[in-house]
């Protein structure tokens, strides 16, 4: 059995951590819903990105939609070693960075 003080201590404790769980619940909802809102008037108000023509992605710049790119550790190489894009990751697309990804400025 739990003694007297100890269980109200801990339902005191659990209202409380119930409590704050409840109200970040609530915030994150309510930021999430305004967040929502202002993006669609934006996108309704804005031109498309003239970069990516509205799309939100283009063909990569650095391996130019190859996937690889040529690469030696060397200034003179004897070697060059055919290494996966860093920027695209070798999905041979990347996130315009003048939109962001959203296709409208």
């Amino acid at each position: 059995m739990i003694p007297k003080p100890l269980r109200a201590l801990a339902t005191g404790t659990a209202v409380v951590l119930g409590g704050i769980f409840a109200l970040n619940l609530v915030s994150s909802a309510t930021i999430g819903a305004l967040r929502l809102a202002t993006e669609a008037k934006r996108r309704k108000d804005a031109l498309p990105c003239r970069s990516c023509r509205g799309k939100g992605f283009y063909i990569c710049r650095l391996c130019k939609g190859n996937a690889t790119i040529e690469w030696s550790p060397l200034y003179d190489p004897v070697a060059i070693n055919p290494c996966l894009c860093p920027t695209c990751d070798g999905n041979r697309i990347q996130r315009c960075l003048n939109c962001l990804g959203k296709g409208y400025n």
